[in-house]
């Protein structure tokens, strides 16, 4: 029977990085120890490095994670998935594969008689025009069926790249990225502030920042919530668990 606690993961990137094995196989550890307490999974995504959701073919690698999410779909334990900004061309394949629940953008869920609102993150707040036009691109429909066109060899290589050089790129011009930038220059808390304006829910748990922390924000209206960046599983294993009325960060190590 599925247990009473709710589970976010974020930010595996498998496929990057010479560990991506390594980190893919902890990541199936932690979930093995936590299905028989989960009643609820929530991947934030980015959970990997890049995914294209061919109609026959499906792309080589992370077997391990595969397995056990389906696995532990199949044992009764529900399980959300949040497109990032990397893993955004998952599709349909874990819903009709594994009956995961996938989302495009950010939704509430309600769980405990709390409300969440969840996503992964990238393009919120509009704190970056050039990213939102590249989102707009990557997430057209034609865009993406004249990408699948194109020989495999040739898509994984320039999605690989582009990932790669993007990191990289980041880092170099912002050595502080990963760093909270403050409640008026995080574009995550900028959103989460304006829905409070209009809606209330008691959490916001987001990826996509790699920067974990927990705080309570508050809108000008008045309303506040527990603002949540569960961090990443790349470079800090770190998850969050929401259970008995609280939410707490966690590491791997």
């Amino acid at each position: 029977m599925p247990g009473s606690k709710i589970y976010f993961i974020t930010d595996a990137h498998l496929g990057a990085g010479e560990d991506s094995r390594q980190r893919e196989i902890e990541l199936c550890a932690l979930l093995d120890r936590i299905k028989n307490d989960a009643a609820m999974i929530v991947f934030l995504g980015d959970m990997f490095d890049f995914w294209f959701s061919y109609k026959y073919v499906v792309p080589k690698g992370f077997v391990r994670l595969m397995g056990k999410m389906a696995e532990l779909s199949d044992s009764g334990i529900t399980i959300h998935f949040f497109i990032g900004n990397h893993d955004m061309w998952l599709f349909n394949y874990l819903k009709d594969e594994m009956n995961i629940v996938m989302h495009d953008d950010p939704d509430i869920l309600e769980f405990d008689g709390k409300r969440f609102l969840v996503g992964h993150g990238d393009g919120l707040g509009h704190q970056d025009k050039r990213y939102d036009c590249i989102r707009r691109i990557f997430r057209c429909r034609l865009n993406q069926r004249m990408f699948a066109l194109l020989p495999q060899w040739m898509t994984f290589g320039i999605a690989n790249s582009w990932s790669s050089h993007s990191r990289k790129g980041h880092i170099k011009k912002n050595p502080k990225i990963f760093e909270y930038q403050g409640d008026e220059r995080e574009g995550i808390v900028i959103y989460c502030r304006q829905r409070l304006l209009n809606e209330q829910f008691d959490y916001c748990v987001f990826g996509h920042r790699h920067t974990p922390i927990v705080r309570t924000i508050e809108s000008p209206s008045g309303h506040s919530a527990v603002y949540v960046n569960v961090g990443d599983w790349l470079m800090h294993r770190n998850y969050a668990v929401y259970a008995d009325g609280q939410i707490n960060l966690y590491d791997n190590a």
